[in-house]
C-alpha cells in the first residue's frame, strides 16, 4: 500500500471505523466491516461466512463493488450486499480455507487462480470462532495491508460481542427481547421486498411460533428457582438443538420462547413444532421429571404488523392451553374451525 494511497484513504478508513462502531444492529456492523475493508484492499469482492457452535455455516454475506467514470469524467462507486440465509452451500476451494482456519485458528492465503485467496477467523471474546472473512486478489498482502486488515477486524470482533452479549439472554444464551424486535423488523423487510413488482429473490415463507413451558409455576414452587432456571436452560438447549441452522429462537421472557422457522406449507410448519414439542415431551429432566410445552404458531405475513402476528400467535397458545396443554396450534385452524374469532388487526400497505 503505497504511502501516497494511505495518506488519502486514511480519514475515508477512520470515518468507516467511526459509522460501524455507531451501528447497533449485528447484521448491518456485517456489513459495515465488509464495505470498509473492500475499498482498503483494491478488491471487488469481500465476504462474510458466519458460523455456529458446530462450525456450520449459517448465513453468508457477498459484497460487491465497482468504480466507475461517467461522461463527464465523475467518478461514482456502485455497492451490493447478498446476505444469504437458507443456503449453506461453500465452494470447494473456499470450505477448504474454512477448515484450515478452524483447525489452525489464524489467518490463511493460499494461491487460486491467478492471484491469491486470503482469509482471517473471526474470533468472539473468549477465543470462539464466529466466521471468516474471506476475499481474493491478484497480488499479495504488504506488511502495512496485513496490520490494518488485523486492526479492522479487533475493532470490528470487540465491537460484534459486545453487540451481541446486550442482545442474548443471560441464563440461556438465547437471542432476548430486543434482538427479536430488530430481527422482525429485518425479516418483514426482506418478506416486502420477496413481494415487490419484479423481485427475483427466492420465496421464503417464515412461521412465528411461541411455546411456554407447562406449570412452570409449579416447578418453581415446589423445587425452587434453582431447578426452576435449570429446566428454563434444558428447554432452550433442547429446542435449539431441534431446530436448523436456518431458524432462529429467542427467550422471550419468564417461560415464553420464540421461534421465527422456515417451512414451505403448513404441513412442513406443523411437522416442525411438533418435533420441538415432542423433544420437550420425551426428555427426563432431572429431578423434576416429565416436562411439556405448549404452543401456537401463525405464518409472518407482511402485509400484517409483527405485533399482529405476534398477538395471533399468542391467541393459539392460549387455546392449546385451554384445550389441555401439551400441544402446539395453528392461528388459522383455530379460526376456519370457529374456535377462535378474527379480530380486526393492524395491516401494512406494501405497494
Amino acid at each position: 500500500m503505497p504511502s501516497q494511497r494511505r495518506g488519502s484513504t486514511l480519514p475515508s478508513m477512520l470515518a468507516k471505523l467511526g459509522a460501524m462502531t455507531s451501528i447497533r444492529e449485528l447484521q448491518l456492523v456485517e456489513q459495515s466491516l465488509l464495505r470498509t475493508l473492500a475499498p482498503l484492499l483494491g478488491v471487488a469482492e469481500t465476504s462474510l461466512y458466519r458460523t455456529n457452535e458446530h462450525h456450520q455455516v449459517t448465513h453468508k454475506l457477498h459484497h460487491y463493488r465497482s468504480d466507475k467514470r461517467g461522461p463527464d469524467g465523475a467518478a461514482s462507486t456502485t455497492e451490493r450486499i447478498d446476505d444469504i440465509r437458507n443456503d449453506a452451500s461453500v465452494p470447494p476451494h473456499i470450505s477448504a480455507l474454512l477448515d484450515y482456519m478452524r483447525l489452525l485458528k489464524q489467518p490463511s492465503r493460499r494461491t487460486h487462480g491467478q492471484g491469491y485467496l486470503f482469509g482471517y477467523p473471526l474470533i468472539h471474546g473468549g477465543g470462539q470462532q464466529c466466521g471468516y472473512f474471506v476475499f481474493e486478489r491478484e497480488q499479495d498482502l504488504t506488511p502495512v495491508e496485513e496490520a490494518v486488515i488485523a486492526g479492522v477486524l479487533k475493532l470490528y470482533t470487540n465491537h460484534y460481542t459486545l453487540l451481541d452479549t446486550s442482545q442474548r439472554d443471560r441464563l440461556t444464551g438465547l437471542r432476548n427481547r430486543y434482538s427479536l424486535e430488530l430481527n422482525l423488523d429485518r425479516l418483514w423487510e426482506e418478506l416486502a421486498a420477496q413481494q415487490a413488482p419484479g423481485a427475483d429473490a427466492p420465496q421464503q415463507a417464515y412461521w412465528l411460533g411461541i411455546l411456554d413451558i407447562d406449570h412452570f409455576k409449579r416447578v418453581n414452587d415446589q423445587y425452587g428457582h434453582i431447578i426452576g432456571d435449570e429446566i428454563l436452560l434444558l428447554v432452550a438447549r433442547l429446542l435449539g438443538r431441534t431446530l436448523r441452522r436456518a431458524d432462529l429462537l429467542y427467550r422471550y421472557g419468564g417461560e415464553e420462547f420464540i421461534a421465527v422457522v422456515v417451512a414451505p406449507d403448513l404441513a412442513g410448519a406443523t411437522a416442525l413444532f411438533e418435533r420441538l414439542r415432542l423433544a420437550i415431551e420425551q426428555f427426563t429432566f432431572p429431578q423434576v421429571g416429565r416436562v411439556t410445552i405448549s404452543g401456537g404458531f401463525c405464518s409472518a405475513t407482511p402485509t400484517l404488523l409483527p405485533g399482529t402476528v405476534l398477538d395471533r400467535a399468542d391467541r393459539a397458545l392460549y387455546q392449546a392451553k385451554a384445550a389441555g396443554r401439551n400441544r402446539v396450534l395453528h392461528y388459522d385452524a383455530l379460526i376456519s374451525q370457529g374456535i377462535l374469532d378474527e379480530v380486526e388487526c393492524g395491516t401494512i400497505e406494501l405497494f
